[in-house]
């Protein structure tokens, strides 16, 4: 589980076509430290496994489902990539609960600049509005964001000079794939509604 509050923005170093598969170099000396075979590492909201590390960075192997279904099959040498650690048990959720499972691809629409902050208009996958509300929690590229604005096929957030600054929606240009991960509580309530949940579990929900 993670928070969506990026720790590094690390690079691809290489990428080995594997056939069915892809196995990303990915450099992240601070995601790195103290990582060993077989844990998790979120890649622009993708939890990856890691297989070995060395030099300040890792590899993970990206099986073809998760090339076709995210945006890292976009990834190349040189690609920037938002990096994350799972979040230790009883440690702060600084975002909001990320499971580093993608429910879709968004495409940035457009950016429009204030003085102290931009706000980024994201195109949304139709079957995925019913989860997105003004003011909620959604994950793009593996950032916890506040969705500001919520249309059917489309959300905006408000990004801050930090977020500009240490994530990859920094230097996003439109027309540029992001992962999107809806917040999973959502998902949840939806499912407990449509099978029946006790008139109890309706009243918790309300």
């Amino acid at each position: 589980m993670f928070t969506g509050i990026v720790e590094e923005l690390g690079e691809i170093v290489a990428v080995e076509n594997l056939g069915d598969a892809s196995r990303f170099q990915v450099r992240g000396p601070v995601v790195t430290e103290g990582a060993r075979h077989g844990d998790s590492i979120a890649v622009n909201g993708v939890c990856l496994t890691v297989v070995d590390t060395g030099d300040g960075g890792f590899s993970a192997d990206v099986m073809a489902e998760t090339l076709d279904r995210s945006s890292l099959g976009a990834l190349a040498v040189g690609s920037r990539v938002n990096l994350e650690r799972p979040m230790a048990l009883g440690g702060r959720l600084g975002g909001h609960l990320v499971q580093g499972h993608v429910d879709g691809t968004g495409t940035l629409i457009e950016r429009k600049l204030s003085e102290h902050w931009e706000i980024v208009k994201i195109s949304l996958p139709s079957e995925l509005g019913r989860y997105v509300v003004e003011k909620g929690s959604i994950t793009v590229d593996g950032i916890s964001l506040t969705v500001v604005d919520a249309g059917p096929d489309y959300f905006t957030v408000s990004l801050i000079p930090t977020t500009l600054a240490l994530t990859t929606l920094g230097v996003k240009q439109p027309g540029d794939p992001v992962n999107l991960e809806v917040d999973v509580l959502a998902k949840y309530v939806e499912r407990l509604l449509a099978h029946g949940g006790t008139d109890q579990d309706k009243k918790a929900i309300e």
